[in-house]
């Protein structure tokens, strides 16, 4: 590897607890919507261990579902079964044995927008009888074509706190390197988050203090739960692009709210917490917020969106806009999106051991 003195900000290593990624490129979060009952698979292995084996320093899963009604849809992957540990773990130990990456589990429920058919299925009549109900802060549907869910009781409250914190217990059986908590686009926490969907007049909706306090109890019953030196983070709608909506400046103070409860980094997103406003991904659309709350905070966040290049990368983490890149449809485009990166840049990064004729090949 080049002398790390000589990197370009992409490829400096970057630690959170006791985990050190090698880089500053993670793998963002993507629905594959292919597990049978919850259970990941060979398309799991090959998915995430093609992106492993390609050079990201980050891999993140799809979301999780730590409840099979929590889920978006039927195949959707889960970590609400004893038996779901280890498809998970033949996972994880493909990316640790193969290359030398990190993986963090995006544990979620789907909430209001949950019982819809796979993402490439869209449209017609839904799952129809094989529907389940859906769980919300309050009694109002994602959108017009979408089924009311339940007004949670406080008892539905503590089982799904008590849920998340058995797929903590069953993330790291299965080997995890680190916990991501998914507080946006309008799944389950984002939705008590956002004042659009929280209408609740108890102690778990209102002002902002109130709103939070279910996934602030998420946080604080995971972190007791999950080993000490490993990094636990909440991907967040900064934003909601809707009047009467959370603010980046309610972004910020949910953020700080988070870390003073132990989050250790913010995965900033916006918006997708109602079915008719969602963001225009025009340019790094999403950095400007992680920039603001990690300006605000001196907090370590992750930014999300339009990242296409290596001097994408290289200028978010330059100019302090973020301190992990998290890269979705480029790295369905392209698994091995580092390492090319890496030699349009000059930067000369050891292949795995079965890929070394490559690395010949570039002297």
């Amino acid at each position: 590897m080049s002398n790390a003195q000589d990197l370009p900000p992409m490829f400096t290593p970057y630690t959170l607890r006791g985990m050190t990624v090698k880089n500053r490129v993670a793998v963002s979060p993507m629905c594959m919507y292919s597990a049978t009952e919850g259970a990941v698979g060979d398309f799991q292995l090959v998915h995430l261990g093609a992106r492993a084996l390609g050079g990201a320093g980050l891999i993140i899963t799809e979301m999780t579902n730590i409840r099979a009604d929590g889920r978006i849809s039927l195949g959707c992957a889960g970590l609400y079964e004893p038996e779901h540990v280890a498809p998970w773990k033949r996972v994880v130990d493909f990316v640790h044995d193969q290359s030398d990456a990190k993986i963090c589990v995006q544990l979620a429920h789907a909430g209001r927008k949950g019982a819809t058919p796979r993402g490439w299925e869209r449209g017609g009549d839904g799952l129809g009888d094989a529907a389940w109900e859906l769980a919300a802060p309050s009694a109002i549907p994602f959108g017009p074509d979408s089924a009311t869910p339940k007004a949670m009781t406080k008892e539905d409250i503590e089982d799904i706190r008590k849920r998340f914190v058995q797929g903590a217990i069953w993330a790291e059986e299965a080997g995890f390197d680190m916990i991501e908590l998914h507080g946006g686009h309008g799944y389950l926490l984002s939705s008590f988050m956002s004042p659009l969907s929280n209408h609740r007049d108890d102690e778990y909706g209102g002002d902002m203090e109130r709103r939070m306090r279910f996934p602030l109890e998420v946080l604080r019953s995971v972190r007791e739960v999950w080993p000490e030196d490993k990094p636990i983070s909440m991907r967040i709608s900064a934003i909601d692009y809707e009047e009467g909506g959370n603010t980046i400046e309610d972004g910020i103070t949910m953020s700080q709210m988070l870390f003073d409860a132990g989050l250790d980094i913010v995965d900033v997103s916006s918006g997708n917490v109602t079915s008719h406003r969602r963001p225009s991904p025009d340019g790094l659309f999403q950095t400007p917020f992680s920039e603001a709350i990690r300006n605000a905070t001196r907090m370590p966040t992750m930014t999300v969106g339009n990242i296409r290049s290596g001097d994408d990368v290289n200028a978010v983490i330059a100019d302090g806009r973020a301190d992990i890149c998290a890269i979705a449809k480029w790295h369905l485009f392209d698994p091995s999106f580092t390492y090319h990166a890496a030699y349009d840049q000059g930067v000369k990064l050891p292949w795995p051991k079965q890929y070394l004729n490559v690395q010949r090949m570039f002297g």
